[in-house]
C-alpha cells in the first residue's frame, strides 16, 4: 500500500518470504515476547503444529530445519531475531524462496543463516505454509491499513520539518512490513543501498514503535544528502580519533559520513521530541546521552537546527553550510570533555555489510605465501583493534597455529571462531578442521561430531562436502611432507 502521492516510494506492506522465515523458527521453538505477542502469532503456531500432525514428511521437513536452527542459536534475542530477518529481506518469494543476490553480497549476519534456504524450500511446500499465508492474507492486510494513517503522518510531519520532500527520491525506496510472528518489542531496520525496510511485529497493544519507522525514514532522507558534500566530510575525518573510545559501533569510528548522519540524526529527534516549552531540560539529556555513545556533533547539530526552524530555506539548501561551519578544533576540544558510557544502546538501523577489514586480507595473503608469523601479527592486531570480522582472525590465528604444529592451540582458536563467526566458510572450516584434530588425538566420536556440524552448516561451500564425507568415512591421517605441500 502507497501512502500517497507526496511520498510516492514509501510502502506499508506484508511479505510472504519473511512469513515463511519467521513461521518457521516459531516451529522450531523461538519463543521470544510470546505471551506479548499479537493473537495472530500464536493462532498461526497452533495451525503449523497441526500441519505437521498431519503429515509425516512436514514432520521430517521441520526437525531437519529445527536441527540448524539450534546449531545457530544466538545468546542475544535481538540477534536471534535479527539474522533472520536479514535472510528473508533478502530472498525471492515463495514457491522460490532463493537468495535475490549472491550469497557473499548478503549481509553478514543473513549470510551465518543462509544455509537454511534449502531446508526452509522443503518445509514450505510439506507444512503447506502458502494455505495459511493466504488464509489470514486479510488479516495481515488489515495491520498495514490500521496504522496506515500514524505512520502517513509521521513520515509527513518529518518531511514538514526538514522541508525536504521526498518525492524527489526517485530510485529509492523505502518499505515497512508488517509481521506479527517475531517479538513486538525488538527492533529490525535495515539499509540495503538504496533500499529501507522496517520490519514491525505488533502485538496485543495497539502502540506502534514510530521511533524506529521515523529513525529510519530520516536516514532515507538524509544519507544520499551528506554524500553530496566529500571535501567537507574529509575536512571532518580528524573527529574520528575524538570519538575512538566511545562504545558505539566500529562502523562511526571508521567512516564520518556515518558518525555525520547519525549525529544529525539524532539531533533532529532531540528537537522534535514533546513540547518545547516543557521538555527543554530532556530534550538536553538526549542531546547528551546521544554524545555519550559516541556521536559528539549532536550538541553542534541541535544548536544548528534552532537556527533552521526559524529560516525559510529546506535542508537541502542549508545542509551543506552546516557542515561547512563545524569548527574542527572545537568540536575535537568539546569531544574531549564528554564522558563516554561503558555500553551502547542497540543500533535502530543496520547496513548491509561493514566494510572489509584490509588487515584480514594482509593477514590471509601472509598466511598464503607462507609467512606465519607476519599473519598471526596482524590477526592479532585486527582483534586488539577490533577491526572486521573477529571470527575470521581467530580463524587464521587457528590456521597458523595447526601450521606451526601447535595443536592444541589450534583447536582453542578454532573453538573461539565457532563461538563468534558469522561466514559459514569460517564456521564450516572450523569444524572440519577440529574434527581431523580430534581424530589426531583418537577421539573419533568428537571428529564425527564436526564433520556432521560442517555438512549442516556449509555443504554447499566449496570442498566442505567432500572433506566432512571424507572425515565420517574414515579417521583423518595428517599428511607425509610432501602431500602437505599439495594441499
Amino acid at each position: 500500500m502507497c501512502l500517497g502521492d507526496n511520498v510516492p516510494t514509501v510502502t506499508l506492506d506484508t511479505n510472504e518470504a519473511l512469513f515463511d522465515v519467521l513461521v518457521a523458527i516459531n516451529s522450531c521453538g523461538y519463543d521470544s515476547e510470546l505471551s506479548i505477542s499479537h493473537p495472530l502469532r500464536q493462532q498461526i503456531r497452533e495451525e503449523v503444529n497441526k500441519a505437521m500432525e498431519a503429515s509425516p514428511d512436514a514432520t521430517t521437513s521441520q526437525q531437519v530445519l529445527c536441527g540448524f536452527f539450534n546449531q545457530h542459536q544466538q545468546a542475544d534475542e535481538s540477534k536471534k531475531l535479527a539474522q533472520y530477518v536479514s535472510l528473508a529481506l533478502y530472498l525471492n518469494p515463495p514457491p522460490e524462496l532463493t537468495l535475490k543476490t549472491k550469497e557473499a553480497e548478503a549481509p553478514p549476519d543473513a549470510v551465518a543463516v543462509v544455509g537454511m534456504v534449502p531446508l526452509l524450500q522443503k518445509f514450505q511446500k510439506d507444512a503447506g505454509l502458502h494455505t495459511i499465508w493466504q488464509r489470514h492474507a486479510q488479516e495481515y492486510s488489515a495491520l498495514s491499513d490500521k496504522y496506515h494513517a500514524p505512520v502517513a503522518k509521521m513520515l509527513f510531519d518529518s518531511e514538514i520539518y526538514l522541508k525536504l520532500p521526498s518525492a524527489g527520491y526517485l530510485g529509492r525506496r523505502f518499505t515497512v512490513y508488517f509481521d506479527p510472528m517475531g517479538a513486538p518489542g525488538q527492533i529490525n531496520a535495515r539499509n540495503y543501498g538504496p533500499d529501507y525496510y522496517v520490519v514491525l511485529s505488533p502485538g496485543g497493544s495497539p502502540e506502534l514503535k514510530m521511533q524506529q519507522i521515523r529513525h529510519t525514514y530520516l536516514h532515507y532522507l538524509i544519507d544520499p544528502l551528506v554524500l553530496k558534500y566529500p571535501s567537507s566530510l574529509k575536512r571532518l575525518e580528524p573527529l574520528l580519533a575524538a570519538a575512538k573510545s566511545a562504545p558505539m559501533d566500529d562502523n562511526f569510528k571508521g567512516d564520518i559520513s556515518l558518525l555525520v548522519t547519525e549525529s544529525f540524526i539524532r539531533a533532529v529527534e532531540a528537537h522534535t521530541a514533546g513540547n518545547a516549552k516543557t521538555l527543554l531540560a530532556e530534550r538536553d539529556q538526549a542531546v547528551a546521552a546521544s554524545e555519550a555513545q559516541g556521536f559528539i556533533l549532536t550538541r553542534y547539530f541541535y544548536d544548528a537546527l534552532t537556527g533552521f526552524e526559524k529560516d525559510e530555506a529546506g535542508l537541502r539548501s542549508v545542509y551543506g553550510d552546516m557542515l561547512s561551519r563545524i569548527d574542527v578544533g572545537k568540536e575535537s576540544k568539546h569531544a574531549g570533555t564528554i564522558k563516554f558510557a561503558a555500553k551502547a544502546d542497540p543500533e535502530l538501523l543496520t547496513l548491509a555489510k561493514a566494510a572489509p577489514s584490509k588487515i584480514l586480507q594482509n593477514a590471509e595473503q601472509h598466511l598464503v605465501d607462507g609467512d606465519k608469523e607476519g599473519a598471526q601479527k596482524l590477526a592479532q592486531q585486527a582483534l586488539d583493534e577490533k577491526s572486521g570480522d573477529s571470527g575470521r582472525a581467530l580463524f587464521i590465528l587457528a590456521q597458523v597455529a595447526a601450521a606451526s604444529s601447535n595443536m592444541d592451540g589450534a583447536r582453542t582458536y578454532f573453538e573461539q571462531a565457532l563461538q563468534v563467526a558469522q561466514e559459514p566458510r569460517v564456521v564450516a572450516w572450523s569444524h572440519i578442521y577440529l574434527g581431523r584434530i580430534f581424530d589426531i588425538k583418537e577421539e573419533r566420536d568428537e571428529a564425527v561430531v564436526h564433520y556432521h556440524a560442517a555438512l549442516t552448516s556449509g555443504a554447499s561451500l566449496p570442498g566442505v562436502k567432500d572433506a566432512a564425507e571424507r572425515g565420517l568415512q574414515q579417521a583423518y591421517e595428517p599428511p607425509r611432507p610432501q602431500e602437505q605441500q599439495q594441499q
